[in-house]
C-alpha cells in the first residue's frame, strides 16, 4: 500500500533506506519542499519523492531484486496515474524499469541525462602547498558569485549561460550564510556551497574554480575546509559528481571523499 511520506519519516531511519543513505541523501531535501509529492510503501521498501518543477527519484530496497521490483514499480505509476513526470533519478536498474513502464503508458522517449556517483568523506585530507585562505561569502559578493554560477552551469549544460540571469540564485545562496569562497591576495578564486543539512550528512555542492584558475588546488583547498566545517558538526560531508568529469571526481577521492554508488539521470522526452 503506498501512502504518504512526511520530513523526518521512520522510514528515513530505517536499516533498507539507511544501506542507501547516502546515494539517496537528496530525498532528504525533498521531503522538506513545499508542494513536494512524497510516498513510500507501508512495508517501508520504497520511497517515491518529486518537488515541483525537477525530475522524481526514487529508491526500492535493496532486498527487493529483479522482477519483484516491477510489482512495486507497477503499483506506484497505477498511484501517479495522470501523473506527467519530466524524468526520474535512482540505481540505475530501478530507474530503468520505472523509465521504460512510464514511456509504455505515456507515448515518451526515454534517455539517460546524465550518470553521478555520490560520495561521502568519513575524514578529509587537506592538500598542502595550496595558497589562500576560506571565508564565508558576502552580499558584496553578488555579481561575482553570479558569474561563478554562471560558469558552474555552462560546465554542467554545455552552452552560455547569462550571469545576469543568475543574480537572484547568487542573492539565495549568499543568504543561507553557506556559501564560501576560497580567497588568494583578496581575490575569490574558488567557491563550494553547503547546500544541506540532513540528519546525518551534509551536501556540498557548486564547487567551481573558473577555467584559467584551475589546477592550483583551490577546489581541492575550498571542499576539504567544508569537510573539516562539517565534521565538527558532526555530519559526514556527501556529494554527487558527474561521472563525465573524470577531474572532479579524482579531486573528491583525492581529499578523502569514498564511492558510495551511481546514481542514473533519466529525462523524459
Amino acid at each position: 500500500m503506498i501512502e504518504q511520506l512526511v520530513p523526518n519519516d521512520d522510514i528515513l531511519n530505517q536499516n533498507q533506506f539507511l544501506a542507501d543513505e547516502v546515494r539517496y541523501n537528496l530525498i532528504h531535501r525533498i521531503c522538506e519542499s513545499e508542494g513536494s509529492t512524497c510516498l513510500k510503501t507501508s512495508d517501508k521498501n520504497m520511497i517515491f519523492a518529486q518537488s515541483p518543477g525537477h525530475k522524481a527519484w526514487l529508491w526500492i530496497s535493496q532486498q527487493i531484486t529483479g522482477n519483484h521490483k516491477l510489482t512495486y514499480i507497477e503499483e506506484l505509476l497505477l498511484y501517479l496515474k495522470g501523473t506527467t513526470l519530466s524524468g526520474v533519478c535512482g540505481d540505475a536498474e530501478t530507474v530503468e524499469k520505472f523509465a521504460n513502464a512510464y514511456a509504455q503508458r505515456h507515448a515518451a522517449q526515454v534517455h539517460t541525462h546524465m550518470v553521478m556517483e555520490s560520495y561521502f568523506c568519513s575524514k578529509s585530507k587537506k592538500p598542502s602547498g595550496v595558497e589562500g585562505i576560506i571565508r564565508q561569502s558576502i552580499p558584496e559578493d553578488v555579481q561575482l558569485v553570479a558569474q561563478f554560477l554562471a560558469g558552474f552551469s555552462e560546465d554542467a549544460l554545455g552552452s552560455s549561460v547569462d550571469t545576469v540571469s543568475q543574480i537572484s540564485a547568487a542573492e539565495e545562496t549568499i543568504g543561507t550564510g553557506n556559501l564560501y569562497l576560497w580567497v588568494v591576495n583578496n581575490i575569490p578564486v574558488s567557491m563550494a556551497n553547503i547546500a544541506h543539512h540532513s540528519p546525518r550528512h551534509a551536501r556540498i555542492n557548486a564547487v567551481y574554480t573558473p577555467p584559467s584558475l584551475r589546477k592550483k588546488g583551490f577546489a581541492s583547498a575550498i571542499v576539504s575546509e567544508l569537510c573539516s566545517i562539517l565534521e565538527n558538526e558532526y555530519l559526514v560531508p556527501m556529494l554527487y559528481a558527474d561521472l563525465k568529469n573524470s577531474v572532479s571526481n579524482q579531486v573528491y577521492k583525492n581529499i578523502g571523499f569514498t564511492e558510495a554508488g551511481k546514481i542514473a539521470d533519466i529525462q523524459f522526452e
